[in-house]
This record gives structure tokens, C-alpha cells and sequence, in this order.
């Protein structure tokens, strides 16, 4: 199997982790969103202590892509195409959004629900009534693209008519008071970076790597500085 360095900064939870296939070596975690910087290498030459093994060891980074904060984008980003430079390692991207309906879905075969018959809606709170989202189904194949989205009475008014769909994620609350439907459900998910490691095994096995030079944070939206 192959050892890959996993590292998501992309939300307020941060996590690192080293995984060999499916299965997780040595993790390290925080919600203090103000210091994912401060947080992430530490975080990563801790786990490389604790297991023992040297960085030239490691076959692949992998990092959550976007969308998500700015900063957590850039931070984690930069830190996994810096080692991938160093150590002449493949860098693997993963979407935030897919990493979040992976959780669900997990979820839902704890719950012992018939996920082939629900979709799954992950929502990243980007301020105001404003998400990033994406509509996954139980493949992760993706109905709906990833997208910056602003909710209102008529946003997903259509998708419950005919099958379930499952709402999770820091913005998924913003929803709850304008959609009201049977087939519609709130999870309280929290993905971690165990769910991003399991997905970069699957893109490690069948060799999807990421052009190391040209990979950038995916925002979904523009971002603006205010000059004075």
C-alpha cells in the first residue's frame, strides 16, 4: 500500500494524517481556526515522530483543494506543494464538498439508510445567506457542480421531489428555515481528515495526481481586497 500524508486546513477544523491504503497511522486534529497555520507543520512533524518513519518514506500528499476559507486554502495548499517539491512526491487535490458528502454518507450507512436512493447536498457557510455547495450522489458522482450559491425559499425546491436528499455542513442551517419537505433531511456531520485520506487512496491507486506547478486553491468565488 502507499503512505500518504493527508492535510486539510480547508474549514474552521484542521487535520493532518498519515494513512497507509484505508488505514490511518497517526492523526493530528484542532478547531482553532485562527491558527491553522501555526497548527499544520507542527501538526505534521508530529505524526512523522510518533510513527517513526522519515519524509522521504512518504509516496503522496494529498490536501483538501476548496472550496473553503481563504486563508485554510492557501495555507494547506502551500504546505503540500512545498513538500511535494522537496521530496519529488505526487500531490493529490481533493474538493472540500466531496470530502463532506463522503461524511454523510458514512453517516448514513451507520443509520442504516438506502443511500442509493438520496442525495447528498454538503453546504460550506461562505457568510450571509450565501454556500458553497455541490449535490453528490451515493457514487459521489455529482449532480450538481460545485458552486457559490445564495439560499432562499425557492434553492432546492425541485431536488426532494422524488427521492431524499441530505443537507450537512456549516451552512446547512441557513436552509432549514426555508425548506420544509418529507424527503428533506439535516445531518450534523462533521468530516474529518479521515474521510479525505480514504478518498486519496482511491485517487493514489488509479495514479489521478495534480500538476504540482500550476494547482491553485479553488474559491468557487472571487476574492475581493478592499483598498482604502
Amino acid at each position: 500500500m502507499a503512505l500518504i500524508l493527508n492535510i486539510d486546513t480547508a474549514t474552521e477544523y484542521a487535520g493532518v494524517c498519515i494513512s497507509d491504503g484505508e488505514n490511518v497511522l497517526a492523526i493530528e486534529e484542532s478547531r482553532d481556526q485562527k491558527n491553522h497555520a501555526g497548527f499544520v507543520q507542527s501538526a505534521i512533524k508530529k505524526i512523522i515522530v510518533k510513527k517513526g518513519i522519515s519524509f522521504s518514506s512518504i509516496d503522496a500528499v494529498a490536501v483538501t483543494q476548496g472550496p473553503g476559507s481563504y486563508t485554510g486554502l492557501r495555507v494547506g495548499l502551500a504546505t503540500a506543494k512545498g513538500l511535494c517539491y522537496a521530496l519529488k512526491k505526487p500531490l493529490i487535490l481533493i474538493n472540500t464538498l466531496e470530502v463532506m458528502a463522503l461524511a454523510s454518507i458514512m453517516e448514513s450507512k451507520n443509520k442504516q439508510l438506502k443511500i442509493d436512493e438520496i442525495l447528498f447536498c454538503p453546504m460550506i457557510d461562505a457568510r450571509r445567506m450565501e454556500v458553497f455547495t455541490a449535490i453528490y450522489n451515493s457514487q459521489l458522482e455529482n449532480v450538481l457542480q460545485p458552486t457559490a450559491m445564495i439560499l432562499d425559499e425557492h434553492s432546492f425546491s425541485k431536488e426532494p421531489a422524488n427521492r431524499s436528499i441530505i443537507f450537512s455542513g456549516s451552512g446547512s442551517s441557513k436552509l432549514q428555515g426555508l425548506l420544509s419537505h418529507q424527503n428533506v433531511i439535516f445531518f450534523n456531520t462533521k468530516h474529518n481528515v479521515i474521510h479525505l485520506s480514504m478518498l486519496a487512496a482511491l485517487r493514489f491507486k488509479n495514479n489521478k495526481f495534480n500538476d504540482i506547478a500550476y494547482s491553485e486553491p479553488l474559491y468557487l468565488k472571487e476574492f475581493f481586497n478592499i483598498k482604502k
